[in-house]
């Protein structure tokens, strides 16, 4: 009993470590972009990301988004949507991509090395196809 109570306050400091403040990082440039908070809703405990932060273009829309976004502004925009805790990682949810208007399936772990958030955007749910962003604290 003691260690499953252990295992289970491991995986909830993984997950906790989680959430909070990320920098989001251009691919290409390295420059950072924007503020996302990562927060667990407390309606329907599910997780989600909001752009609270934009470093550059401040007054950007989601041009190419084709939902509920479209021309909406990306300051205040939910990113992340419902994500599940699995084990040490976040998943089940959505990643959008306000350059592109594109939503991913979403994965989001710690790098345990580097302390870096690993957002992975994948076109399928088991997460074969996609790639990796990291964001720092």
């Amino acid at each position: 009993m003691a260690m499953a109570l252990l295992f289970a306050y491991c995986l909830d400091a993984q997950v906790s470590a989680i959430l909070g403040e990320w920098k989001t990082v251009d691919d290409k440039s390295g420059k950072v972009r924007s503020l996302v908070r990562i927060y667990k809703d407390t309606a329907d405990g599910l997780y989600y990301g909001k752009i609270e932060k934009l470093y550059e273009h401040a007054d950007a829309v989601c041009e190419k988004c084709e939902d509920e976004n479209k021309n909406k502004p990306i300051l205040g925009m939910i990113i992340i949507k419902e994500m599940k805790v699995s084990g040490k990682t976040l998943k089940g949810g959505t990643v959008l991509d306000p350059e592109n208007g594109k939503k991913y399936h979403g994965t989001i772990s710690i790098d345990e090395k580097s302390g870096k958030l690993v957002l992975r955007g994948s076109l399928d749910k088991k997460g074969w196809f996609g790639r990796n962003q990291y964001w720092i604290k």
